[in-house]
């Protein structure tokens, strides 16, 4: 292979993997605030239970005497 042919496939596949390290970088923060979303709406409710479920109980008590 001449060397004109290797330095354009080399090119071209550094400018592959710049793209790919763009398109990982983008897919990382994607995913770094699935995970914090999906932390919030399950750590959220229960800290709401903890608060919820012993006023539950006191109410269910009471009726029952």
């Amino acid at each position: 292979m001449p060397m004109d042919q290797l330095e354009s496939k080399i090119d071209s596949l550094e400018k592959k993997i710049d793209k790919l390290q763009s398109s990982i970088a983008a897919l990382k923060r994607v995913f770094l605030w699935i995970l914090i979303v999906s932390v919030i709406l399950f750590v959220l409710p229960l800290i709401g239970l903890v608060f919820v479920i012993p006023q539950f109980l006191s109410t269910y008590n009471n009726i029952l005497r």
